[in-house]
């Protein structure tokens, strides 16, 4: 009884604990709720046209996935800094974060740019190289290109989101960026069903139209949230004087490029890792893309919940932290972690009872509805494991040890995730769906190695002390 006692004490808070999580991690869950379930819809209006269609945009979305993922661990490693200042109520720490966000995700935002107007057709090609006809591959590259070409305008607006919506979380203040984000996601969904089908008058655009609504919809948010932080300067000290200079002290900068390099690397590699993991299952055939397209569009909309219980451990434990709380730190993480896990738990079940309808939305062939349909029953099996490795990342990361993040994350997925699914695609005959498994099953260790580093406490820092 003493055992279960002490265990319960360990890993389940009381109402105030969970009232204080929820509050942070619902409006979260709520805006990538409402954003994925939309793309969900954008989805299946693509999906409903064609399958080279479906499979043109899912690679680019892949492409640009990686440009996603740069700019949050741009984000990240200041991320650190700027919760941990607002710990300590020091708005001047916070203006200086945000300078420093704006250099460099315009940085990352330029190199892509070029780097997708002069190779995107190449890297395109790279997921065309499996089983299926020449004319399919041609379609599918010709409506990937169109797609690209209007999204990439679209990348800038998305940057400045991402610099105002992740101070804003940092600070606590997460009810902003979900409204916006589900403005902008209703936006998005008007403008694809108009442009399209060619609704209402307009024209049907097809790719070109779900490219054109993206863009609308980006254009929209940005808006909303620079124009009311910039308006409720009361609620927002930090943004007084923002721009009276953009220089960042050389002290600070090389602090966090000390911190935030590993997770800029991290974020980058690791995105980079999750699209050559997409090209090893793609020698399976031009299928396995549509199949992956389908699974991840329901994937990403039950991924919300250690999503954003995954964001909650950065803020709620950084926030600790920053304000030298360090028992209260640690017992808020063991809960938090327990808590993604169980709730992840109870999401999969769900998941996995809709695997084999949700395919059924689709224009496509039976082969592509069977493979998805093993995809999404795969990802809910391993949901728990995944929500576990999601919450431990956080936890390290929140205590400013990104050099071991940086080995957990990316290194891991490019020397073990990556090798295995090269290895088994190439010099096998096992199905896609058992190379997937196998893939999975490679965490296995990493779950060992997170859980004897989040035990050891070796994230327990505050470093703008």
């Amino acid at each position: 009884m003493k055992l279960l006692e002490k265990t319960r004490h360990k890993f389940i808070g009381d109402k105030t604990f969970y009232k204080m999580i929820l509050a942070i991690a619902v409006p979260i869950m709520i805006q990538n709720g409402i954003t994925n379930f939309v793309s969900l819809l954008d989805n299946i209006m693509i999906g409903r046209i064609g399958t080279e269609q479906m499979s043109g945009v899912a690679i680019v979305n892949q492409l640009l996935f990686v440009y996603n993922l740069c700019l949050f661990g741009g984000v990240s490693g200041a991320g650190i800094f700027t919760a941990q200042y607002f710990g300590q109520k020091n708005q001047e720490g916070i203006r200086q974060t945000v300078r420093f966000k704006i250099w460099l995700l315009s940085l990352i935002t330029l190199i892509t740019m070029i780097l997708l107007l002069s190779t995107g057709d190449s890297l395109i090609t790279l997921y065309l190289q499996g089983d299926g006809t020449p004319e399919s591959a041609a379609a599918t590259l010709r409506y990937g290109r169109e797609y690209l070409q209007i999204m990439l305008p679209g990348l800038i607006p998305f940057m400045l989101v991402q610099i105002y919506a992740s101070t804003l979380r940092e600070c606590g203040q997460t009810i902003l960026p979900m409204k916006a984000g589900i403005i902008a996601v209703f936006v998005n969904l008007a403008f694809n069903y108009i442009l399209i089908y060619g609704k209402f008058g307009a024209p049907a655009l097809g790719v070109r139209g779900a490219a054109i609504a993206t863009v609308i919809s980006r254009c929209v948010e940005a808006a909303i949230v620079l124009i009311h932080t910039h308006c409720h300067k009361e609620r927002n000290p930090f943004i007084e004087g923002l721009y009276s200079t953009l220089k960042v002290p050389a002290s600070l900068t090389a602090k966090i490029m000390a911190k935030g390099t590993p997770l800029l690397l991290n974020e980058t590699l690791w995105a980079a890792g999750m699209a050559a993991l997409t090209q090893c299952y793609s020698i399976r055939g031009l299928n396995v893309i549509a199949a992956l397209n389908i699974s991840s569009t329901i994937n990403n909309i039950f991924n919300i919940v250690f999503i954003a219980l995954g964001e909650s451990v950065a803020i709620i434990v950084g926030q600790l932290l920053g304000a030298g709380k360090m028992n209260e730190a640690r017992d808020t993480d063991n809960k938090l972690i327990a808590f993604s896990v169980f709730s992840c738990t109870l999401v999969a079940a769900v998941m996995l009872g809709l695997a084999n309808f949700f395919p059924l939305l689709y224009n496509t062939n039976s082969e592509t509805r069977a493979m998805a349909a093993a995809f999404i029953m795969l990802t809910a099996v391993f949901m728990p494991q995944n929500a576990f490795l999601h919450a431990s990342y956080f936890t390290l990361r929140s205590g400013g040890k990104t050099i071991i993040t940086f080995l957990f994350d990316s290194v891991y997925i490019w020397c073990v995730s990556v090798t295995i699914a090269f290895l088994l695609s190439h010099y096998t005959a096992l199905p896609v769906a058992a190379v997937f498994a196998f893939v999975q099953m490679g965490d296995w260790i990493k779950c060992v190695i997170g859980f004897i580093l989040v035990k050891k406490g070796v994230w327990l820092q505050n470093i703008v002390a």
